[in-house]
């Protein structure tokens, strides 16, 4: 096939989510050492950048960003026939994302963020005073701030796990926990410091006491290999702007089919009805699409159903290996240089993070020079470090020699 040839060909099928191909190389080919999966040129990003930055925004590998051109092009030349084709993108994606990560294609949607999730299933609970939730210091924002609104609005308490020297232990957990406990909320990996938790057996002790464990999976999928069901997590949600290396706003919920009985739309619309019926009355679809009241936004879900497909061609279990050992090799690298660390040792994650101790301007400036690419948190006083596929040993390099220059 033709390169011409075949871009069009990608195009076109990428568009209705039928593939996931990675690009034509362009340019000299890497060595195995530069290039360990095979895959970096098809990130452009490399071409300019370290980019360890992927927990951040993730970059869009070639066939991602040719299935949204399709896409745009579709809805520029022919839009009544591309509205029709997003349907069928959208059940494809949502198809792909049950094969890929472990559930029945019944238990998942696509929202537009987590947030939505987890607003959506505390909706449903019937919280009451007296209740609690339990979640831990390494959780993300939007989560206190959902559960802060519930203790003032609906007397429950919330109950925050600390973390002991970047871990939120099973044991701080099972301190916390009792018969009043409705959910366990946790980052699956720790957007803070990449802490991955271990989820099976916080399930197993929310279902022990009567609750649910939610999680957000938005740090976690498209790192490593997961089985929803085996897992035993009730509830989980991740977006399609991460490690699904795709645009904003394609949120992938799972909702376990034993609860979709339990947790109700939190609003309603055209996009859940199953079928008309007279008088204007209507029967409502009873899957977890019930949760997708009105239309999405196709060209993002597009984008995602050829990023599932290339993930899936990159094998999770080479992408977990890959990153998780480069992410420990920086994580010794600046542990070595003298650095507090905020990530412990031996995580199994892609995501590092310590504390810098200098002056922000100035590791600021020594990080553009180098051309690399981290997120500040906490008032900038803390770096974090996050491993992509694309990435290599050099990346991590560059990153280790700015700070050995500043140690």
């Amino acid at each position: 096939m033709s390169p011409i040839n075949r871009r069009n060909f990608m195009k076109t099928t990428a568009a209705l989510g039928l593939t996931s191909l990675p690009s034509a190389r362009r340019g000299l080919a890497l060595s195995a050492e530069q290039d360990p999966l095979g895959i970096r040129d098809d990130f452009h990003v490399t071409r300019s950048f370290a980019y360890l930055n992927i927990s951040l925004v993730g970059p869009m590998p070639t066939v991602v960003h040719d299935a949204a051109i399709a896409y745009a092009d579709k809805q520029q030349h022919n839009p009544a026939a591309s509205y029709f084709e997003s349907l069928e993108i959208k059940e494809q994606a949502r198809i792909k994302f049950a094969n890929l990560f472990g559930a029945n294609p019944n238990e998942v949607s696509l929202l537009f963020s987590t947030s939505d999730a987890e607003n959506i299933v505390t909706d449903s609970l019937d919280l009451k005073p007296g209740d609690n939730v339990v979640v831990d210091q390494l959780h993300f924002a939007t989560t206190f701030v959902l559960y802060r609104n519930l203790e003032a609005t609906k007397g429950i308490e919330l109950r925050i796990v600390p973390h002991v020297n970047g871990q939120a232990r099973i044991e701080d957990f099972e301190a916390r926990v009792d018969a009043r406990t409705r959910v366990i909320s946790v980052a699956w990996v720790s957007n803070r410091n990449g802490y991955r938790h271990d989820l099976k057996s916080l399930a197993e002790l929310a279902h022990r006491h009567g609750g649910y464990l939610f999680a957000d999976g938005i740090q976690c999928f498209g790192t490593l290999p997961v089985n929803l069901h085996d897992i035993g997590v009730d509830f989980a949600c991740g977006n399609s702007y991460k490690y699904l290396l795709s645009s904003w706003g394609a949120a992938p919920f799972y909702v376990r089919e034993e609860h979709l009985d339990l947790i109700a739309p939190d609003r309603f619309g055209h996009n859940q009805v199953a079928e008309s019926l007279p008088e204007f009355h209507f029967k409502l679809k009873q899957t977890a699409a019930k949760y997708e009241h009105a239309g999405l936004i196709y060209g993002t879900v597009a984008q995602l159903s050829a990023a599932l497909g290339y993930i899936k061609q990159v094998g999770l279990d080479r992408i977990q290996k890959h990153t998780v050992g480069l992410a420990q090799n920086l994580r010794d690298g600046v542990a070595d240089l003298g650095y507090k660390m905020f990530t412990p040792p031996e995580n199994p994650s892609h995501i590092m993070s310590f504390w810098h101790g200098r002056d922000l301007d100035e590791i600021r400036r020594a990080l553009d020079e180098e051309r690399v690419s981290i997120t500040f948190q906490e008032s900038g006083a803390l770096i974090r470090a996050s491993v992509g596929m694309y990435n290599n040993q050099d990346d991590v390099d560059r990153l280790l020699k700015v700070l050995a220059k500043l140690a």
